[in-house]
């Protein structure tokens, strides 16, 4: 692919979405960088191919509207990153009906609003790639995240079943598998459910917790992440499927048998 394209990243203010765009920028293509609150980032600065545009993946309306003066201001969509999200942490019993809603809201049905507003912009040019950001969690589980991983299992269906669908159309589907990586995800993206007077997973939590945040501290850096994007928005190779710094989990869950592998995963984290 050329270098005078352009790519929408969703959730671009931090983490892996920043990293994405000022790689992109680097390599030459037009960076739509959008996000919730484009006035407090300061990441236009970084390149003069970089432009903000507010967007709000839980908005249909605020996705319709960016979309169209992205499609405006730089002359057409060629890839799309749905990279925001976040992860709701907790015990199950400890999540309201609330909290559920929104971390379905944002990490799937936002990448559903997004993908719905730009395919018939693609569908006309006859070209076009979806980049899906999910997570090693679709393909395996993490403890006190059972909501984060069914947000990004159902994801995986997602996008697989929308690869079948969008070849005709010279669309091409890829799917991000990130391992950990070291982000601001415990401190800024996350939001851990509590319940007044649910004690009872007390000692869990304090047990598992911290092994969660030392796994995190140990993972790879965001262009680790931005690198595997580049390449599925770019290379020719018929690949579905990325796992940056996940190789060998999702190839565990694949091939260890399933109460060895969850014998393995509750050793990791002392969830016991």
């Amino acid at each position: 692919m050329s270098a005078d394209k352009t790519v929408l990243i969703t959730g671009a203010s931090s983490g892996i979405g920043r990293a994405t765009a000022e790689l992109f920028a680097q390599r030459g293509w037009t960076v739509a960088a959008t996000m919730r609150k484009p006035e407090t980032s300061d990441l236009a600065s970084k390149s003069d191919r970089i432009r903000l545009f507010k967007l709000d993946v839980t908005d249909q309306a605020s996705v319709e509207a960016a979309v169209a003066d992205v499609i405006a201001q730089c002359g057409g969509i060629d890839v799309v990153v749905n990279n925001a999200g976040y992860g709701l942490m907790g015990p199950f019993e400890a999540q309201t009906d609330e909290q559920i809603r929104r971390q379905f809201e944002t990490n799937l049905f936002g990448v559903l609003n997004v993908t719905r507003a730009v395919l018939p912009h693609m569908r006309e040019r006859r070209q076009g790639r979806i980049v899906n950001v999910g997570s090693a969690a679709g393909r395996m589980t993490l403890p006190l995240y059972s909501m984060y991983s069914a947000t990004k299992w159902a994801l995986e269906g997602f996008s697989e079943g929308l690869w079948f669908e969008l070849r005709q159309h010279n669309i091409k589907v890829k799917i991000i598998e990130p391992g950990m990586i070291k982000t601001d995800f415990f401190e800024r993206s996350r939001e851990v459910a509590t319940k007044p007077g649910l004690t009872a997973y007390d000692d869990f939590v304090a047990q598992v917790a911290p092994n969660l945040k030392a796994w995190e501290e140990a993972g790879a850096e965001s262009d680790v992440v931005a690198r595997s994007i580049w390449r599925a928005s770019t290379s020719i190779w018929p690949r579905l499927r990325y796992q940056p710094n996940a190789t060998f989990t999702v190839w565990g869950r694949g091939w260890v048998p399933g109460h060895l592998y969850v014998r393995l995963i509750r050793r990791l984290f002392n969830a016991w």
